[in-house]
């Protein structure tokens, strides 16, 4: 089964949710889980996730070189790049390629009659991979700064995940390309938020972007306590699944800041993360 773990803005917990459910599954109910780090701009699993690293893999991209001497600089690969990452100026033959606008796609050397254009290999991102526990495994993709090509960092990212077990994404935050290219991958997704006026608002777009993909979901309230009611009125006009709370407290905020997963802090918490597995995997009211 693939969980993923999102929600519509940065800030609300998401990384907390996603590092505790991988702790309480491997640790305390023993399955089989992989953990991805699919967060490629800034990912943190691994302040909280205490891990030996195994292996890292860069993730390149094709980028394409142009031959002046063998260029007739009709505009064929200018004019079919849809990033327009081409720039030429027949006048005085001068093209050259913007490497940060270039996706790699390849369509330029495609339709470059005077094969004039070869690709070369650039690295815009590296897939690292932990172990955690006997069986468990722990995956962070991360983008080298500079780079634009979140999605081809976060595909390549899902792609090492081993078809077994529970896989869990923790997602970008957000609505964009990069979080689709993560949900769109799962079966089940958690979207966690916040009882403030911006979380509801950023629930509302997540909301409306999971129904679209057609995948089941439910909702995490993160910092709960803090008394904003048109949340729940929400939640409940748009019947969606409430699988937890976790309450707003000083010291879960200092935990977090010092790396400390929030299951180990407080057991108590340990029955909030148990209740969103049963619901999420097992199907079970709670």
């Amino acid at each position: 089964m693939k969980i993923a773990i999102t929600s519509g803005k940065g800030g609300t917990g998401k990384t907390t949710v996603s590092t505790g459910l991988f702790h309480v599954l491997t640790k305390h109910l023993k399955y089989n889980v992989q953990l991805l780090d699919c967060d490629v701009e800034e990912p943190n699993c691994h302040i909280f996730i205490k891990a030996s690293k195994t292996g890292s893999y860069p993730v390149t991209i094709s980028i394409p070189q142009i031959n002046t001497s063998k260029c007739t600089f009709c505009g064929r690969c200018k004019t079919i790049c849809t990033f327009n990452a081409i720039i030429m100026l027949p006048t005085i033959n001068f093209i050259e390629i913007v490497d940060d606008m270039c996706h790699g796609c390849g369509a330029c050397s495609y339709v470059c009659n005077e094969k004039a254009i070869i690709e070369c290999n650039r690295e815009i991102g590296s897939i690292t991979h932990y172990d955690y526990y006997t069986q468990d495994e722990f995956i962070e993709g991360r983008m080298h700064v500079g780079s634009a090509l979140q999605t081809r960092v976060i595909r390549e990212t899902i792609n090492h995940a081993k078809p077994k077990g529970i896989i869990l994404f923790d997602s970008p935050p957000g609505t964009s390309c990069p979080v689709i290219a993560t949900v769109s991958k799962a079966d089940y997704v958690i979207m966690v938020t916040e009882p403030t006026p911006f979380g509801l608002h950023d629930l509302r777009l997540m909301t409306e972007t999971v129904k679209q993909l057609g995948k089941k979901h439910g909702i995490v309230i993160n910092k709960a306590g803090l008394d904003y009611h048109p949340l729940y009125d929400y939640i409940q006009e748009e019947n969606i699944s409430l699988l937890g709370e976790i309450p707003f407290r000083k010291e879960y905020a200092r935990a977090y800041s010092q790396g400390i997963l929030l299951p180990e802090y407080d057991p108590k918490l340990r029955k909030t993360f148990h209740a969103i597995i049963k619901q999420v995997i097992n199907g079970e009211t709670v």
